[in-house]
């Protein structure tokens, strides 16, 4: 618990007394909405998941879950006012770089906190199977317990690990608005199932890449870092590596079966961003091996 104390105790990121943003939806002590069509595929990741994270997925699979309506603890809403000031900070950077560097015109994305399960307009989700990103909405969801996990159970405590994913799942809105995220899905419908997770893995280490576009503007315009703080964000690179959660899960990684790149993939597509704080150097398409 000591990692968790020093997160919401300021240790590292520069964040309390800053502005939050106003694009956050709370629906944490609201219920959780019901899970419909998971699919194979969905049940065996979040399978996989609660075999590897050691959580009970069985109301997950016997038709959903209808969430909690207790009232938030004070962690629950530092969590809030973190993921807030995080993406406020993300909306400044990226309002100012997207235009810069791709001609084109920044729309901030909603972010969603949520418990144990959600509906949003692509599909149902559970919290079992991490943040996402629904290009339908341009909405992000995020249940903030995710990062109590990472701490507990994948040794990716801190918070600058947990901005990290929140800057990536705004680096997929960033692809969105590029296009790249619809002509990414485009393709993958057209390609065998290894050819389909080669071009996932390059969309996720992208979006690595502007994570890590981010946190070097950031630094520049907010000085938000401090010693250690990128060095939790590649923690959470690492740990949340393909490579690093099969054989975890115990199982012999199988690179064919890849979906978001391999553990040092992430940690250096992150790192390039933040070296260069280009958009151009984070181009995973145009390389023969990312």
């Amino acid at each position: 618990m000591v990692a968790n104390d020093r997160q919401m105790q300021g240790w590292s990121m520069k964040w309390r007394g800053r502005r939050g943003s106003g694009n956050i939806e709370d629906r944490r002590s609201s219920g959780g909405a019901r899970i419909g069509g998971l699919g194979a595929g969905g049940v065996l990741i979040v399978l996989a998941i609660g075999y590897f994270f050691n959580i009970d997925v069985s109301p997950l699979l016997n038709g959903g879950s209808q969430g909690s309506s207790a009232p938030l603890s004070q962690r629950d809403e530092e969590w809030g006012q973190f993921v807030s000031v995080v993406l406020a900070d993300t909306e400044e950077i990226w309002a100012d770089t997207l235009p810069a560097q791709a001609q084109r015109q920044y729309v901030d994305p909603s972010l969603v906190l949520f418990r144990g399960a959600v509906q949003s307009a692509c599909g149902g989700a559970s919290s079992a199977m991490g943040p996402f990103y629904c290009p339908g909405d341009q909405k992000i969801y995020l249940d903030t317990d995710f990062f109590d996990m990472m701490a507990e159970r994948m040794g990716a405590g801190g918070d600058f690990a947990a901005a990290y994913v929140v800057a990536h799942e705004v680096g997929h809105h960033v692809q969105n608005l590029t296009g790249v995220l619809g002509a990414v899905n485009r393709a993958r419908q057209q390609q065998s199932e290894t050819r389909a997770n080669e071009i996932s893995v390059r969309a996720e280490l992208q979006a690595d890449c502007y994570a890590g576009i981010w946190a070097r503007r950031a630094q520049d315009r907010f000085g938000t870092l401090e010693e250690g703080d990128i060095d939790e964000a590649l923690g959470a690179a690492h740990a949340v590596g393909d490579d690093v959660i099969q054989a975890s899960a115990g199982t012999t990684p199988m690179p064919d079966s890849f979906t978001h790149g391999t553990a040092a993939q992430r940690q250096d597509w992150f790192i390039r961003g933040f070296r260069s704080g280009e958009m151009g150097q984070c181009d995973t398409f145009a390389v023969s091996e990312p």
